[in-house]
């Protein structure tokens, strides 16, 4: 590789890891598929005719999607106002203490490979100007990106529009007029299947990996869940 490469052919780009949609995503996509599916299996188990699993189902779909959201929302801002204390407190230090903040970073930079001498001089050349200080030691102590937290409302939407697709999923056949698990069955199947294996993709993991692992455990939940409403129903009537 020559020095007057173009920059686009020496470096190489990177996706977003951080952008605080792809976890609650993936989460919600499956979370509705499984629990809706299982859901519509436990109430089919239990003799429901056709109509009150479609009204059960949306009913599922809507609370779930709802609760998914809320729990992402007060999550992720929970974390960064726990975050953002821990920033002020800081530049708190930073302001009280600016010898033993230096040294502190001196030292990091020195636990990273970098020579005595040479950290000392990266940790007082980083530390000159005030509003660089006080990030630099948040990236370093903290581990976190003080410019680029997650958003919570990214978190919550990405979350309830995962969920909802997911589970309308084993909900279609009943829409459409089934009146048997099976229809549904097949089709909570292939969304499992697909899901986990576009998940996977993202990840960098084999396709067939994630969408076995899905298919498994959502079967597995399923099952559970049908199990469970047969005894019960069996058990009412």
């Amino acid at each position: 590789m020559t020095a007057d490469a173009p920059l686009a052919e020496i470096h190489h780009a990177h996706r977003d890891v951080g952008g605080g949609w792809l976890r609650p995503a993936a989460f919600g996509v499956m979370d509705g598929l499984v629990s809706n599916f299982a859901l519509v299996a436990g109430v089919v188990g239990g003799g429901a005719e056709p109509r009150t699993v479609l009204v059960t189902g949306l009913a599922g779909l809507a609370a779930g999607a709802c609760s998914m959201a809320t729990g992402e929302y007060t999550s992720v801002s929970s974390q960064n106002e726990l975050t953002r204390a821990e920033i002020d407190k800081e530049r708190l230090e930073l302001e009280r203490n600016p010898d033993g903040e230096l040294r502190e970073l001196t030292l990091i930079y020195e636990a990273k490979g970098v020579t005595p001498a040479l950290a000392a001089d990266v940790a007082r050349e980083l530390t000159a100007d005030p509003d660089v200080a006080w990030r630099v030691h948040v990236r370093e102590e903290l581990g976190v990106d003080p410019d680029d937290l997650p958003s919570p409302w990214t978190a919550a939407g990405s979350s309830f529009l995962a969920f909802t697709l997911g589970a309308l999923i084993p909900l279609l056949p009943f829409l459409l007029g089934a009146a048997t698990l099976l229809p549904a069955l097949v089709a909570s199947a292939a969304g499992l299947l697909l899901a986990g294996g576009l998940i996977a993709r993202l990840t960098a993991r084999p396709a067939w990996f994630g969408g076995g692992r899905q298919l498994l455990l959502g079967g597995l939940s399923a099952a559970v869940t049908f199990g469970i409403g047969l005894l019960v129903g069996t058990g009412v009537a």
